[in-house]
């Protein structure tokens, strides 16, 4: 009897977005990053956690550890704040003494941090290919395409861009360039009546909010009281962003075709079946969930918004979370003692698969290879994009 060996001449070949995922290659279109230099250290190695431990402590004040709420606990151990993308990267700015800022995050959100830093500072993301599937939805050269069907359109002098956070540096650069500002989950609805003002008159004025479309139709919607015929969606991939001229002059909100694949794959029916197994369950969704997901949850908040209701439910209430994994399953074991049932809002496993790229052997790797004074996986944004995405930022900031 013979064994079956596994076949090696199937004509398979990797496609470059497969070898992307794989950390491997480089797309120019995309805001992640290419290949991570070095050998990483096994996953099985028993000594990791002492190895993270023993470089952290050598570095000591030259470096400071950011992690963002979806990371693996394995990882957040090692941080020194936890926090959104925004908060982490205003973080990052507040410790100047700190020459490393490692970034447990995503692409998007360590490029946030170079551009808050000071030059001294160095960003390093501890896996290049952590990038955002949202965020690269929305490039450069599509975005621009956009500007000049709505130019062709006739509307480009009343549009406003809204970027939310969750973009790549040249998105938020174009924001900047056009007079548009960012906005979080947290002030989308702040950030959208600002928007709405810079017109000459705010009844015409349009906004195009990018790259993620539930966050701002759910801004618009629920939170500024527009219809969902107000908004219509721009997608990159059809000529003219597949809309009438006539459509875009009657749109009030003209959202990017993004979401986030997370928070993108609750439904309704997660909804309604949460509300059989679990009753009495209140839902809790992120603001970036699809609309009939929010109009169905009893409250949609951002990340911190979500943490602080848990923080001051009663004890014994029932919490069916909707939002990434493994931060519903961190708050379910912090609040276990207050006989605070957290359950996750749909059945099915869902983390976040680029955030999950930061794991325990690339944070070792990065840590000892800054302690042996090898800067590795460093992001740096240009000095113009940097301009004028600050510039839009600094119009967030400016938000009342």
């Amino acid at each position: 009897m013979t064994t079956a060996q596994p076949r090696t001449d199937l004509d398979v070949q990797p496609t470059p977005l497969a070898l992307l995922l794989l950390g491997r290659e480089a797309d120019p279109t995309s805001e992640r990053g290419v290949d991570c230099p070095g050998d990483l250290p096994s996953p099985s190695d028993p000594d990791l956690v002492a190895r993270a431990r023993a470089a952290k402590e050598k570095l000591g004040d030259k470096v400071f550890v950011l992690g963002h709420h979806y990371q693996r606990d394995e990882v957040i151990q090692f941080v020194d704040v936890t926090g959104d993308s925004f908060k982490l990267a205003r973080d990052a700015a507040a410790r100047p003494e700190a020459e490393y800022i490692v970034f447990c995050g995503v692409h998007f959100m360590a490029e946030s941090a170079d551009i808050l830093t000071s030059d001294e500072q160095k960003v390093v993301l501890p896996d290049l290919a952590a990038g955002c599937s949202m965020a690269d939805m929305a490039t450069a050269e599509q975005v621009a395409e956009c500007w000049d069907v709505l130019s062709e359109a006739g509307v480009a002098d009343q549009v406003v861009p809204v970027a939310y956070m969750n973009s790549s540096a040249d998105i938020k650069a174009f924001t900047g360039r056009h007079g548009g500002t960012i906005c979080t989950s947290s002030n989308a609805k702040r950030a959208l009546e600002w928007a709405f003002d810079q017109g000459q008159d705010p009844a015409t004025t349009k906004i195009l909010f990018l790259p993620d479309q539930h966050l701002g139709r759910n801004t618009a919607v629920r939170d500024l009281g527009m219809s969902l015929e107000d908004c219509v969606v721009y997608n990159p991939h059809k000529p003219n962003g597949g809309l009438t001229a006539e459509q875009l002059r009657d749109a009030r909100m003209i959202l990017w075709r993004g979401h986030c694949s997370v928070h993108g794959r609750f439904s309704l029916e997660s909804v309604e079946d949460v509300r059989a197994r679990v009753p009495g369950v209140n839902v809790l969704v992120h603001p970036e969930c699809r609309h009939e997901v929010v109009a169905a949850a009893d409250l949609v908040g951002s990340t911190e918004y979500i943490i602080k209701t848990l923080e001051a439910a009663p004890r014994g209430s029932k919490w069916a979370i909707g939002t990434e994994l493994n931060l519903v399953r961190r708050l379910a074991n912090r609040f276990a003692a207050e006989d605070k049932e957290i359950v996750f809002l749909d059945r099915t496993v869902c983390f976040c698969s680029t955030m999950n790229r930061i794991d325990l052997p690339h944070l070792v790797w990065t840590l000892e290879s800054l302690a042996e004074g090898n800067l590795v996986n460093r992001i740096e944004v240009d000095e113009e994009t940097e301009d004028f995405a600050k510039l839009a930022l600094e119009r967030m900031l400016a938000l009342p």
